[in-house]
């Protein structure tokens, strides 16, 4: 379904953010016009987007940042609309008392995060900074709010118009940085390891890390003939992001040369979608991220689509320029490690824009509500229920729910029966 938007100069700033609310989140093909003649003579879904009213139409005032350039500081307050939060206020004579699309551009291009801010020792952009934290709407997707309001008012001018629906979709993500916890890394790091369990006196350790490799008992991290299980028995797909790095400081997992790791990535890939998980040097490096793209499709023998960083910096917005230019379709980075809610502020998946370049890229970022590092410091049953209030709210908008889990965090059996307790329920 076509929606006209009356606009007196388009930009590419308008051009993206409309796409994204109007067209992704509310399933519009967004068309603008500067003619007042055809957006009047137009009998369909419309509404104009000016510093004026044309006539008794649905209007939305600009505030202004959409016909900007670079980053500037931007003075402003924060609002209450029918109790949900907003900024960018705007006069009386607007139907919505804020701009809508100005406030989602500041939001999902991460428009914060190009300002000047000290880096922590986690995420880069500390969470803390964040306008989302700082105003208590870190858990509410309130760009698919917002239009899902807009929604409303169209439907209220438009009482004839059928609109589209999107559905209610989660997804569960398992990085794979070290497949095996102490088989397959060679004699020479078993023997170092196991002398430096003896040395800390961390004897179970050691006798685990024996009768693991005597073969009397199963690997640790070896946990993927049950998540499969686990996805068939429950109908779920489960996607799978392998690290290919070189050993280094950051990388402990077994070599990318290994063939039991090759086949291991390869029938994953009979289960769910396959990606990379760039090692830390990648994400600082384009030329290793470009080697660690070969190797993995060396191995699947397809070209990387999709890519996921889960415990390492998201080294915003360098990493996406270089996943843009090597033509990756996907990433699933954006999010914060240590907390539940949408960095970007929506739950729809959007393009990547460069606020250095003003350029729209073809990378599509899927926003994550929960990273599994949350779960090593709380008690995981208990966010099932924080979860469930929040499926509620994301189903409402019919939103998508991004899950990143690792291999290691089904090793201990307590762990893994309440992780896959919180997947069924999010289903």
């Amino acid at each position: 379904m076509e929606l006209l938007v009356y606009i007196p100069k388009q930009t590419p700033r308008i051009n993206y953010i409309f796409r994204h609310i109007c067209g992704r989140i509310l399933g519009f093909k967004v068309k603008f016009t500067s003619k007042v003649e055809d957006f009047i003579s137009f009998e369909g879904v419309k509404f104009s987007y000016a510093k004026k009213r044309l006539g008794n139409e649905v209007f939305i005032q600009k505030f202004g940042l959409l016909e900007e350039l670079g980053i500037n500081d931007l003075n402003f307050s924060m609002d209450l609309w029918e109790d949900v939060p907003c900024f960018f206020r705007v006069s009386s004579e607007s139907d919505i008392p804020f701009d809508i699309f100005s406030a989602s551009f500041y939001l999902v291009t991460r428009y914060e995060e190009y300002q000047p801010h000290v880096k922590n020792d986690v995420d880069s952009y500390p969470i803390e900074e964040s306008l989302a934290y700082q105003h208590d709407f870190l858990r509410t997707p309130v760009v698919d709010v917002w239009a899902y309001k807009l929604k409303a008012i169209l439907e209220t001018k438009f009482q004839d118009i059928k609109f589209p629906q999107k559905k209610f979709k989660s997804q569960f993500l398992i990085s794979v940085s070290k497949a095996f916890k102490h088989r397959h890394n060679g004699f020479v790091r078993f023997v170092g390891a196991s002398l430096r369990d003896l040395f800390k006196l961390q004897l179970k350790s050691l006798f685990n890390r024996f009768k693991t490799m005597l073969r009397l008992q199963q690997d640790p991290y070896d946990v993927y003939d049950e998540l499969i299980s686990f996805a068939k028995k429950n109908r779920m797909q489960l996607d799978f992001y392998f690290q290919l790095s070189n050993y280094s400081r950051y990388t402990k997992g077994i070599s990318y040369n290994k063939r039991i790791y090759h086949k291991l990535i390869k029938s994953m890939g009979d289960y769910g979608h396959l990606g990379l998980l760039p090692g830390f040097e990648a994400l600082y490096n384009f030329e290793i991220l470009k080697k660690e793209k070969k190797r993995w499709e060396s191995i699947v023998n397809r070209s990387l689509s999709k890519t996921l960083i889960k415990n390492y910096h998201l080294n915003f917005p360098d990493a996406y320029l270089n996943f843009n230019k090597l033509e990756i379709d996907e990433d699933f980075s954006m999010g914060y490690q240590k907390n539940i809610g949408f960095r970007a502020g929506t739950c729809t998946s959007f393009q990547f824009y460069d606020l250095n370049l003003e350029q729209v890229s073809g990378l599509i970022v899927q926003p994550y509500i929960l990273n599994s590092n949350v779960l090593k410091i709380v008690d995981t049953y208990e966010k099932i229920e924080e979860l469930k209030e929040l499926k509620s709210s994301i189903k409402a908008v019919n939103g998508q729910m991004n899950f990143l889990f690792e291999n290691s965090d089904f090793a201990e059996s307590g762990s893994k029966n309440a992780i896959f307790a919180l997947m069924k329920e999010m289903l």
